[in-house]
């Protein structure tokens, strides 16, 4: 049963384990002025304070209405406890990826529980638990703090930023650099002008990818200029010859190949006696054309950067 309480009364200890969203904050609130709040919020009763667990952004919205008093539930009086009802409850669209891993650490590293234990009492497996937990060990706190205030998306640090990073070629400070110079650009360019998913995808392949000169406009803050340079290169190839499109194609499909193949190399799953038999002499294959081929490209970089 949910009984209402005072803004003022609910401590915000957890209000950084969850994401913001502009966006949804101003359909919250517009939702709120026109209905008042139908969703109770929730939280952990505990001898010391009633910590609010989820529902930041319908506080925010009631504090801007001028609304002092909320629906609320509690989910028990101890935190583990109140955490593991929350997460057992939510969805993956109600508690993202990350808000979960903060969770998670929360209930391995303050609350003493083990992997284990937590994955019996969520349901979920071992691995569900320690991969997120590893999610928030490889993040650096500059781009946590970026990805949880909403200023640059978790979609492209998942499934934009992460596979460079299994690339030996690609740092944990570049990474860094590039999350703060876009969610840089949008904090400059006010709210309204995060950065979609394709723009971030362009900037990240002209910065881990393309010349020095791109990749120093974008930590300077440059993004519309960069942007517009990179649409400049059309993406059909309707100005090509048959051979121009070829090459193009084959160096799109050597590109995605090498991508795959670096994080593979060291993978401890490789143990058998056969595959490094073969691995062996293909290896042995590539590398004996690896001069060969660096300074080809080399040569068509610096050829095609001057056409």
């Amino acid at each position: 049963m949910s009984e209402n309480v005072e803004l003022s009364g609910l401590d915000l200890r957890y209000e950084g384990h969850r994401l913001r969203d502009a966006a949804r904050e101003a359909r919250v609130l517009a939702s709120i002025a026109q209905r008042g709040i139908e969703k109770p919020l929730q939280g952990v009763d505990t001898p010391d304070a009633r910590f609010l667990l989820d529902g930041f952004k319908r506080r925010r919205a009631a504090k801007k209405l001028g609304i002092d008093c909320v629906p609320y539930v509690s989910l028990g009086q101890e935190e583990a406890t109140a955490i593991l009802s929350l997460m057992r409850v939510s969805t993956d669209k109600t508690l993202g990826i990350l808000e979960q891993a903060r969770f998670l650490v929360d209930l391995l590293s303050i609350h003493g529980m083990s992997v284990a234990e937590v994955a019996e009492t969520l349901s979920r497996s071992k691995g569900w638990v320690s991969m997120r937990r590893r999610l928030l060990e490889e993040m650096s706190p500059s781009i946590q703090a970026a990805l949880f205030r909403g200023t640059f998306p978790v979609y492209s640090y998942m499934y934009t930023l992460r596979p460079f990073m299994r690339m030996n070629s690609v740092t944990e400070e570049q990474i860094e650099r590039f999350v703060e110079a876009v969610a840089g650009g949008a904090r400059c360019a006010g709210s309204g002008s995060r950065r979609s998913v394709r723009e971030i995808e362009l900037l990240a392949q002209a910065y881990f990818r393309g010349p020095a000169s791109l990749r120093e406009a974008i930590e300077a803050g440059k993004l519309n200029w960069s942007l517009d340079q990179l649409k400049n290169v059309p993406e059909d190839r309707e100005g090509c010859n048959a051979f121009e499109r070829g090459l193009l194609h084959d160096l799109e499909v050597l590109q995605k190949a090498m991508q795959r193949v670096l994080p593979k190399c060291s993978d401890p799953r490789l143990e058998g006696r056969a595959f490094y038999a073969q691995a062996n002499l293909l290896s042995g294959g590539l590398l004996s054309t690896l001069e060969p081929f660096r300074e080809r490209m080399k040569e068509l970089y610096d050829r095609s950067g001057q056409a």
